[in-house]
């Protein structure tokens, strides 16, 4: 057991990349995450996983195909159900976001792109 703390101001000052998502901590079968984003991500659902939102800092839109585009301010959360497609993006700032996945979870669903990451780094 770790006798500290997580700071997640501390944590979030660590990433020097966007939409690379970087462990903190695990419990349950899953990895608590936190992820730089900005600008647009890829289309993408996750096929067996609900998706969780948590935005520390700045605003996030996630994008649906099938209904409006959802705006999630700092502070608050939202929960994308399993298969539903989806594309998180940002107006250009930087927005901190906290992440509850079981660890098979790729961070871009059902789609292989540049920006798959598929072994995350502790941090």
């Amino acid at each position: 057991m770790k006798n500290n703390a997580i700071n997640l101001d501390e944590k979030f000052s660590l990433i020097d990349q966007d939409w690379c998502p970087k462990i903190i901590g695990e419990l349950n079968g899953q990895y608590v995450k936190v992820c730089r984003m900005r600008d647009n991500f890829v289309w993408h659902h996750h096929e067996n996983e609900d998706e969780l939102f948590m935005v520390f800092k700045g605003t996030l839109f996630i994008d649906f195909k099938e209904r409006e585009t959802v705006k999630v301010n700092e502070g608050e959360i939202f929960i994308v159900p399993k298969g539903v497609e989806h594309r998180p993006r940002t107006e250009g700032e930087v927005v901190y976001n906290l992440l509850f996945e079981p660890k098979s979870t790729l961070h871009t669903g059902n789609v292989q792109t540049n920006r798959t990451v598929s072994k995350l780094d502790w941090i």
